[in-house]
């Protein structure tokens, strides 16, 4: 018996060429096994922040651009404020796939920036559209002739009606929204109200005397539901606890007190 019992085993077999060995055949499992997708890694928290900061510049840019190509109804800094928040998003989900980290943020801000001018829309994308025809063919007209176009030199220059400028393109502005604080103030005529209040139209009125007379000779309890309902604004709740007894009570001699009220104006008519 040889001292070697498996080197007969191999006599005849062919010798194998490297180039064309595949480790799959000889170990199956490999090739069975499914192609997965591993994320790179995230950037860690310093180096997130250090490309946060370097790209603040470039958000303030795409917004003045943003802002100047597209709306003016909303305040750069707005805009701004949107670009910060889709920059620190990117910086924490970007990985690495063959795109620069440059060309990813800028798409992300002009889309974060675009949705939020969607978002705040106050009119229809043809009226955005036929606002900006009507507003370059009024800088065409004006840089040629010096001067400003009339209606009917546009209405020429965009190929339309005069009576369709005027109803369709010149009014199609937006709705701008302001905080009443910012507008308000008793001396605009827009916000003052010639009409009397209710306390004066009562008092300029015959049922005055006679409603007074009708609350004197209510009884002491009903009365004094009526003046605290009426003069100190309580709720129900509260008189309740004035004169010791429940909501539902009170809401009993209210509405007792207004039924002989009534009666009392009747029959004064």
């Amino acid at each position: 018996m040889s001292a070697h019992p498996l080197s007969g085993a191999f006599l005849g077999a062919q010798a194998i060429d490297p180039t064309m060995f595949d480790p799959a055949l000889a170990n199956p499992t490999v090739a069975d096994q499914p192609i997965t997708y591993r994320p790179a890694m995230r950037r860690p928290g310093l180096e997130a922040d250090a490309v946060i900061r370097q790209h603040l510049p470039l958000v303030r840019r795409i917004a003045w651009h943003v802002h100047g190509s597209m709306s003016s109804l909303i305040e750069v800094e707005d805009l701004v404020q949107v670009g910060l928040v889709a920059l620190v998003e990117a910086a924490a989900s970007f990985e690495e796939r063959g795109v620069e980290f440059g060309h990813y943020l800028k798409s992300r801000l002009r889309g974060a920036m675009i949705d939020e001018l969607r978002r705040q829309a106050t009119t229809t994308r043809g009226a955005m559209r036929r606002r900006r025809q009507y507003s370059e063919a009024v800088a065409a007209l004006s840089q040629s002739a010096r001067h400003a176009p009339t209606d009917e030199a546009v209405a020429e220059k965009l190929g339309i009606s005069v009576e369709r400028l005027r109803a369709d393109y010149k009014t199609a502005e937006a709705v701008r929204m302001e905080a009443i604080d910012d507008v308000y103030s008793d001396d605009l005529p827009w916000f003052a109200d010639d009409t009397p209040d209710a306390f004066d139209q009562l008092a300029e009125s015959d049922l005055r005397d006679a409603l007074i007379a009708a609350i004197a000779a209510l009884p002491e309890r009903e009365a004094l539901v009526i003046q605290l309902y009426y003069v100190e604004e309580l709720n129900l709740e509260e008189i309740g606890q004035v004169l010791g007894v429940g909501a539902a009570r009170v809401c009993q001699i209210k509405s007792t007190a207004h039924a002989r009220l009534k009666k009392a104006l009747a029959s004064e008519r």
